[in-house]
């Protein structure tokens, strides 16, 4: 399972929900679903907008959790 880390990297930058989405170009109500984890897609040019703005990888912001059986 992938799991949305983005809510930590926003805490260590210090950085709002609304600025982030402000700066990427994308609804707030849209970066606030993939915060939660209520996606099942993330396109590559938002991933790549994100992690240019937070100057991280897309490995700080996506994790790969194995599923409990």
């Amino acid at each position: 399972m992938i799991v949305i880390r983005l809510d930590r990297v926003l805490a260590d930058r210090k950085m709002k929900l609304n600025y982030l989405a402000a700066l990427v170009g994308i609804s707030n109500v849209n970066l606030s679903y993939l915060k939660t984890g209520k996606v099942r897609a993330i396109r590559f040019t938002t991933l790549n907008a994100i992690c240019r703005v937070l100057k991280c990888q897309p490995g700080d912001i996506l994790e790969y959790v194995e599923e409990e059986e």
